[in-house]
């Protein structure tokens, strides 16, 4: 285990120790921690999101998701206007994405001081889907769309144009879908 000695670890150039990363993130089966890569590494935290923010202006597709970093997904992109109260609107919405292969990458609302507004979600899972809608069951004033009336736009990466229809379908199905008169914002 010489390679992971202290020693070893101050003398990692920069760029070897972003190729680090990168390798470590494209392995992980999960998110990873900009506290956890730092301590792998020997390094700060600090020094971690620096690298990762350098890695992603080079192009890297590396997002933060709320329990760290990991390999950002490719695949088609959509963007779908919902609207529901939160709850089990909430949970349905989600569920009908992720079992259908998509991943919700984030949620999106108009504020009249702030203009367009996005959080970032990255939900893969129901299990992932599940702490979501449970965080928000303490804390509803905190959902994005609390201050739309429950109207929000996702966008969902999906491996393929089907599996974005199949997603549609099943929210329109399930009444999930914002629809006005006037036409989705």
């Amino acid at each position: 285990m010489a390679g992971n000695s202290p020693e070893r670890k101050k003398k990692m150039t920069a760029q070897h120790r972003r190729e680090e990363i990168q390798k470590r993130l494209d392995n992980a089966q999960g998110p990873l921690s900009a506290s956890a890569l730092a301590a792998q590494l020997g390094v700060s935290r600090q020094i971690v999101v620096g690298d990762i923010a350098l890695l992603r202006a080079a192009g890297a597709h590396i997002i933060a998701t709320p329990r760290g970093y990991q390999k950002g997904s490719t695949g088609v992109r959509i963007l779908v206007a919902c609207c529901h109260d939160g709850g089990e609107g909430l949970r349905r919405e989600l569920y009908a994405v992720v079992d259908n292969g998509g991943v919700v990458e984030d949620v999106i609302v108009e504020n009249p001081l702030y203009g367009e507004i996005t959080g970032r979600l990255h939900i893969t899972s129901r299990y992932d889907a599940d702490i979501f809608v449970e965080k928000a069951a303490r804390q509803p004033d905190c959902l994005l769309s609390s201050m739309t009336g429950g109207a929000h736009l996702h966008t969902i990466i999906c491996p393929d144009e089907e599996t974005g229809v199949r997603i549609r379908e099943q929210l329109a199905g399930q009444g999930l879908l914002y629809e006005n008169k006037g036409g989705a914002r």
